[in-house]
């Protein structure tokens, strides 16, 4: 890597053309099941949470769109309050726009159904120009691929959590994604 490939990429929170080249094959979010966004709504509302508020963020694929509306109808019937509801597309110039209006509300959480490799973009802009907290953020089953991390960067979304299609949950812990099997519930 030569000085300017060094500079660029210290100073954009974007991911270099090189990168995201490595990453094209990604797949693309898939609908949700019911015991996903039952899994979600468990890990916003475990004892001692303390989450009313949240932002919800999406890729514009209908998937993601689909998920955020479904989280957003339960999270309100449960008395829970969204402030925001914000997407964006897979490539932008900057992310900045959406990563603002994500932020600007200041939820307790915020809730993400959406593609990998356009939100390891918005997060990178996340954790660059805003005060956004990955350990303060739930995804939906499709951010749940163990190459995201690596593209994201370096503890960009550590501390970020999820749910798998069948109910269990995941998170990320600096490079690595760990999942654990759907909790048993009594019959």
């Amino acid at each position: 890597m030569n000085t300017t490939e060094e500079w660029e990429r210290t100073r954009s929170p974007l991911i270099p053309a090189a990168d995201l080249a490595e990453y094209n094959d990604l797949p693309d979010p898939v609908p949700h099941t019911d015991a996903e966004l039952t899994a979600l709504i468990r890990l916003l509302t475990r004892p001692k949470s303390r989450i009313g508020t949240v932002a919800v963020g999406h890729s514009r694929d209908l998937a993601s769109r689909a998920a955020a509306d479904a989280f957003a109808t339960t999270w309100k019937a449960r008395g829970g309050k969204i402030l925001a509801v914000v997407d964006w597309p897979e490539t932008a110039a900057s992310w900045l726009r959406p990563a603002r209006r994500l932020t600007a509300p200041g939820p307790d959480a915020w809730v993400v159904a959406a593609a990998p490799l356009g939100f390891a973009q918005l997060a990178r802009r996340l954790r660059h120009s805003t005060d956004w907290d990955p350990a303060r953020c739930y995804a939906f089953a499709s951010l749940r691929d163990s190459r995201l991390p690596a593209l994201a960067g370096p503890d960009t979304l550590h501390g970020l959590r999820g749910a798998s299609t069948d109910g269990g949950t995941w998170d990320i812990r600096h490079r690595w994604v760990t999942s654990y099997p759907p909790e048993k519930t009594a019959d």
